[in-house]
């Protein structure tokens, strides 16, 4: 045991000393990879820090969290990034990889929290969808709508059949299903289907008893997307799918609250189990469908990238992620009080995070 600790602290110190030097070699500013939910924030974070310190602004790529993860995870030094934007927690498997490939020490940093809308153009009507109304509408796989619609047999899954939303619900437009969505790389998808579809598919009893009985199969009935034009990938860009919800006021596309709340002029939340995507509804946990933001920061480079502490203090300052800070000002959802004083000391002192 003692030789292995030696060993790691060996290959530390020497990923390390060759960060310091690449360092030295040229890159002076902070790299950030990741969501394009956590995107706008950091971007806002980075903006402010260039303008109010001695430090060039950090440089920051919306590649998706699953893409970020990849960048952040795949080596330690100046030709990787230093932070990993993540509109989800970090995976056990990403963590491995990191290991794997040096990143050994990595800093959680909880930023807030985030609303998943569905969101239409104001030109049109405010759809009022249940997960259960999502889930029929963009699953691959549904009950067969011949069979009982409460309690089908857990064998009696067709290809989804439905054609407009009025099919899935006689309450909801006759108007077609064409959904604008994010790609399986991202974080926004990852948790759309874990909060949505996943709850949408509890509504049936056979398939919510698959989650005991087999959550893999559940996973695969419950997470799988239809393929035929009703779902469209739109890529990690936001701004994209908002832009296209103006021009075919018949879609509907999902993204993070804060494109929402940016473009509340043009778009408007569809309500979801009753609730809308409000600032206060999503705080006070009324609507379901929210989750945490976080950042990752590899802690070798903090000290040998300039700024890189500096900027963690920023981010994680009242005046940025506060109540009455400006990220919030930006849509983010601040985490309650004692959670972010906690949370800032944890930052300060560079704990690191252990995912199991």
């Amino acid at each position: 045991m003692q030789k292995f600790s030696l060993t790691l602290a060996a290959a530390s110190m020497m990923i390390v000393a060759a960060t310091t030097t690449q360092a030295a070699d040229g890159r002076d500013y902070i790299s950030i990879v990741g969501s394009s939910t956590v995107y706008p924030f950091s971007t806002t974070v980075a903006e402010q820090f260039g303008k109010t310190t001695k430090f060039k602004t950090p440089k920051i790529e919306s590649t998706g969290t699953g893409g970020g993860m990849k960048l952040f995870c795949a080596g330690a030094g100046v030709d990787t990034p230093d932070i990993a934007n993540a509109s989800r927690r970090m995976k056990k498997t990403e963590m491995e990889a990191c290991q794997k490939n040096g990143v050994t020490e990595v800093v959680e940093v909880k930023v807030g929290f985030d609303g998943i809308v569905l969101a239409n153009s104001k030109k049109a009507e405010q759809m009022k969808l249940s997960r259960k109304d999502v889930f029929l509408a963009l699953a691959k796989q549904v009950p067969d709508p011949m069979g009982s619609s409460s309690v089908p047999p857990s064998n009696a899954l067709v290809p989804n059949p439905y054609k407009t939303w009025k099919d899935v619900n006689a309450s909801l437009p006759n108007i077609k299903i064409e959904v604008l969505g994010p790609p399986p790389t991202s974080g926004t998808r990852d948790a759309f289907v874990e909060l949505v579809m996943d709850g949408g598919c509890e509504a049936f009893d056979s398939i919510k008893a698959l989650k005991k009985s087999d959550e893999k199969q559940f996973k695969a009935v419950c997470q799988t997307l239809r393929e035929d034009g009703a779902y469209i990938e739109a890529g990690e860009n936001d701004n994209l799918i908002v832009q296209k919800l103006e021009t075919n006021p018949k879609s509907l596309g999902i993204f993070g609250f804060s494109f929402l709340d940016q473009n509340a002029d043009k778009i408007q939340g569809s309500l979801v189990d009753g609730q809308a995507p409000t600032f206060e509804n999503i705080a006070s946990g009324k609507y379901v469908v929210s989750r945490p933001l976080f950042i990752y920061v590899k802690k070798a480079h903090v000290g040998v990238i300039p700024g890189l502490s500096e900027y963690l203090g920023e981010f994680t300052n009242e005046r940025a992620w506060g109540e009455t800070g400006y990220l919030a000002e930006k849509g983010l959802i601040p985490s309650p009080k004692d959670e972010r004083q906690s949370i800032a000391a944890q930052t300060k002192a560079l704990k690191t995070v252990v995912i199991e």
